[in-house]
């Protein structure tokens, strides 16, 4: 028995720091076991997820699927529901549009007016009929929201399109850019009209596919009854950066526009440069030489231009506005009035009076004399303002004419025989006319009035509106 108990002890004497030392330290076998039953949890997770976001999507889009069935049955019960139906909104004849025409071209920065140079104005007009007619009396005021749209919509330029088509084409502003649109761009429309405030583009349209812009106009919120008001937009149309405004041509020029606003001479270019050499700083002094001499005024730009860049830049000055203002160049015994790029009116020699259409029975030796002797003295030529003297030109008084423009002259018109003839009058008289021309010819007259190799010089084909201050300085009867 002794011997029994003592094995007992020593066995258990053993065993005590085996399991002493397991749970104190662990083993190294252990804590590898450990660690890669806990990667192989995470991988598990891993492979899990993609699974279970499978199903839960399943069962989303399940559950919305029920949902859509539920709502189409309870609309479909509504709808044969007399009592319960409910309207969706109806397209309506309604639209909105605007006025008039943009003023183009625009620039960065720049006002948009429109082609009068005038605040955009958005109407409401019916559709419904052959014509858009304004609705002037809408019962409610309607805000309206002016956005930037991509020059491509609608496509192929149709005239329908629906309200997510347009709400799809709007261009927003680039990254780190300010608006697209700046300005008034929310606006209300009162009694069918709405006049837009200052608005202007920030950035040019070069970044976009098609390089083009329109403005659009909607309606924002509500309107009367729940229907559609079909949205607005302008023509297409391109931005440049404001530095470009700089540099724009005008359409139409001025007289005294700088002579680089015409189309093809460019600022600082070498036409610009051959031009102001010889002193044709102006649209009128660029006119005048036209009108003289236009060949000296070809030879001056040089063989560089063409004949299809002369014939645009000519056509372009001849839009130019002419004014009301009228030029009188006189002699002991002429008068000849001309209009302001140096093209005869009327005429006044030796007390018979001509107009312009009588101007073709003149010598045109003669007449050219005289109005080369204009361009070389125009700045102390006689101006005088056609709305000024009205009353006085109908009183065929050409001296009350003068003076009614606040100066008094005194002319020294001592006619001869009315019957004589020009050749027996012979040339001007040299005390009182000094005619230069400092190296060239004078055209075999003053009135080019086509453009090209070859001019066509006829008189009789001044235009209307070149002619009405031309017979009432002398017979406006």
């Amino acid at each position: 028995m002794a011997a029994k108990r003592l094995f007992d002890e020593s066995t258990n004497d053993q065993d005590r720091p085996e399991e002493k030392r397991m749970r104190t330290t662990p083993s190294i076998s252990t804590v590898i076991r450990e660690a890669v039953m806990v990667k192989s949890f995470q991988s598990l997770c891993a492979n899990l997820e993609p699974l279970l976001r499978r199903v839960v999507q399943e069962e989303v889009e399940r559950g919305v699927t029920r949902a859509s069935c539920t709502a189409r049955n309870t609309r479909t019960v509504l709808y044969r529901s007399p009592s319960m139906r409910i309207k969706a909104p109806e397209e309506s004849s309604f639209q909105l549009m605007f006025s008039k025409k943009l003023s183009l071209p625009l620039f960065t920065g720049s006002k948009i007016e429109d082609e009068d140079n005038k605040p955009l104005q958005i109407l409401l007009v019916d559709t419904s009929g052959r014509k858009n007619v304004p609705m002037m009396a809408h019962p409610l005021p309607i805000k309206v929201e002016l956005v930037i749209l991509d020059g491509d919509f609608p496509p192929e330029d149709r005239d329908d399109w629906t309200a997510e088509e347009f709400e799809n084409n709007i261009v927003h502003e680039r990254a780190g850019k300010r608006p697209l649109l700046a300005g008034d761009v929310m606006i209300t429309m009162r009694d069918g009209v709405a006049p837009v405030g200052e608005i202007e583009i920030t950035d040019n349209s070069s970044w976009i596919r098609s390089r083009n812009f329109r403005i659009g106009a909607r309606v924002v919120g509500e309107t009367s009854q729940g229907r559609r008001i079909k949205e607005a937009k302008t023509e297409r149309f391109s931005v440049r950066d404001h530095r470009g405004e700089l540099y724009k041509k005008h359409y139409p020029p001025a007289l005294d526009d700088e002579v680089w606003r015409l189309v093809k001479i460019g600022k600082e270019g070498a036409f610009h440069k051959k031009l102001a050499a010889a002193s044709i700083t102006t649209v009128q002094d660029f006119l005048k030489l036209w009108v003289i001499n236009p060949i000296e005024l070809r030879r001056i730009l040089g063989g560089g231009m063409s004949d299809k860049i002369w014939e645009g830049t000519i056509k372009h000055a001849l839009t130019c506005m002419m004014g009301n203002k009228r030029y009188l160049h006189r002699g002991p015994h002429w008068t000849i009035v001309l209009n302001p790029i140096c093209q005869v009116l009327g005429a006044e020699i030796n007390g018979q009076k001509y107009s312009a259409h009588d101007l073709s029975g003149m010598p045109k030796a003669y007449l050219d004399q005289l109005v080369g002797d204009a361009y070389q003295k125009w700045a102390t030529l006689e101006e005088v303002d056609v709305l000024h003297t009205e009353w006085a030109l109908l009183q065929n008084d050409l001296t009350a004419a003068i003076e009614s423009h606040h100066e008094i002259i005194q002319p020294s018109l001592q006619y001869t025989d009315l019957n004589v003839g020009f050749a027996e009058m012979g040339p001007p008289s040299t005390n009182n006319v000094h005619v230069e021309f400092n190296g060239w010819i004078p055209s075999p007259t003053c009135l080019p009035m086509a453009v090209g190799n070859h001019h066509v010089y006829n008189t009789s084909d001044l235009s209307s509106d070149d002619d009405s201050g031309s017979v009432a300085y002398f017979d406006r009867r």
